[in-house]
């Protein structure tokens, strides 16, 4: 069954995060911040400073420093200033199973055991722990697939304060120094098989910070819903319910001179949400019914991908859309949709924009590549040999395209209208978080470390 395939990244997602800014403004900022999932509003960006197209982890070449990171946790890593946030769950089990690839299995992991969920502080230019803090401790509420963690969820920082989603166990808030400030428990968050309830698989999607408030998506078996809080002190903004199945996509937020919304994926409901009141602006239907992609914004368009079930999606809807623009069947274009393809969507990672090209790797590692204002399809070619699974979403530096395989094989993609791989690198472990990247240097969480990869001379 594809179902099985699902992994919580919230990704880790593949799961996105944006902080405070349009999407459409995507060059990373001045200070290398990366401030959630995908970086600044989940565009996955990051010019500006020369970066590393050859290493090997196995041979210490261009390996800046190596953490050993304890637990388990697809969350990628994210920065501010000089410090790297971390987060992840740590079972009283000492042989903890992550199974990687493609496979068939819709089976929850049995380990009942007390977990710790911590939050881990590094010194971005040395890899040192500075701080660490247990957030959580407890056996944890809903069970995880096989290929997820119970730490899916990509942390969110606006410099401030450091937001962590560990699901069913709550939304915590920190400031800088790793003092708490909140906590708000949002009940049971079931994000399992909605054909198999049965089928727990944990939770994937991140948050979402916006000048003084926090956006969550929390799709699950029952009483989905979509809710902002304030971010100085956890109480409620404003809460919409959703009729949804559970989904693993982040939302994200656009910006511009004539309106702010919440943009986000889904089966039933992709749509778009007033960011101030989280009323509905528009909405669309059909689809992957396991909606895992972030939505990203670029060139007035946004664009949405799914892959599960009987569709397989990619969207480009013009940020105006208002009502309901879902499209008839057979049609491919509407007064709010630029263009859309129904066989090439994405199931797990979140596309990139980079230049007039869009760019989407399915799970399989087939990437393809588009025209990004037409939709046509310029190429579609597979990196590597294939056999193996691609979890973390690409990520861009220095004008390069970044996919990391689950095996630990990076590809470094020139950006262009043909596939030219320029170089295949070793993590030498599993990877399945989305790296960060800092001025031209790129973090990778691998299931055992954070490692630094940059050009000697670059860590600073």
């Amino acid at each position: 069954m594809n179902a099985v395939r699902c992994h919580l990244v919230a990704i880790v997602a593949v799961a996105a995060v944006a902080v405070g800014f349009s999407v459409e403004a995507s060059a990373e900022k001045p200070a290398g911040n990366w401030p959630g999932f995908r970086g600044r509003s989940a565009a996955g960006i990051a010019d500006g400073h020369a970066a590393p197209i050859r290493w090997s982890v196995p041979e210490r070449d261009n390996v800046l420093w190596k953490t050993p990171i304890p637990g388990l946790g697809h969350a990628g890593p994210v920065i501010w200033g000089d410090r790297v946030f971390v987060v992840t769950a740590v079972s009283g089990k000492k042989d903890v199973q992550l199974k990687t690839g493609l496979y068939g299995s819709i089976d929850s992991v049995k380990d009942s055991t007390v977990h710790q969920w911590l939050i881990l502080c590094l010194d971005k230019r040395t890899g040192k722990v500075l701080w660490k803090e247990t957030v959580h401790q407890g056996v944890p509420r809903i069970k995880r697939h096989p290929k997820a963690t119970h730490a899916n969820s990509t942390p969110a920082t606006d410099g401030r304060y450091l937001v962590a989603f560990l699901g069913s166990e709550g939304l915590f808030c920190y400031d800088m120094a790793g003092k708490r400030i909140w906590k708000r428990d949002l009940g049971v968050l079931d994000s399992g098989y909605y054909r198999a309830p049965r089928a727990q698989w944990g939770f994937g999607s991140s948050p979402v910070i916006h000048n003084d408030m926090v956006i969550v998506q929390c799709d699950v078996q029952k009483d989905s819903f979509i809710a902002a809080f304030n971010i100085r002190d956890g109480k409620p903004i404003w809460r919409t319910d959703r009729n949804e199945v559970p989904t693993w996509s982040t939302p994200t937020i656009h910006v511009t001179d004539r309106r702010a919304q919440v943009i986000v994926n889904g089966y039933r409901h992709i749509g778009g949400y007033d960011l101030k009141t989280g009323k509905e602006l528009w909405r669309m239907t059909g689809g992957g019914d396991i909606p895992i992609p972030t939505p990203i914004v670029a060139h007035g368009l946004i664009y949405i991908t799914n892959a599960h079930g009987r569709s397989a999606p990619l969207y480009a809807i013009r940020t105006d859309a208002v009502g309901d623009i879902t499209l008839p069947a057979k049609q491919t274009s509407g007064k709010y949709v630029a263009w859309a393809d129904f066989r090439s969507g994405a199931y797990i990672q979140t596309p990139l924009v980079y230049g007039d090209y869009l760019y989407s790797c399915r799970d399989s590692g087939v990437l393809m590549c588009y025209d990004a204002k037409t939709g046509r399809k310029i190429y579609s070619e597979r990196l590597g040999k294939g056999g193996g699974g691609f979890s973390a979403s690409g990520v861009v530096a220095d004008g390069k395209l970044y996919y990391t395989s689950e095996r630990g094989r990076v590809y470094v993609v020139r950006p262009g209208a043909k596939l030219e791989i320029l170089t295949v690198n070793q993590l030498g472990d599993v990877a399945m978080a989305t790296p960060a990247v800092s001025r031209g240097i790129l973090y990778f969480r691998t299931k055992h470390h954070l490692i630094a990869i940059g050009k000697r001379g670059n860590s600073k």
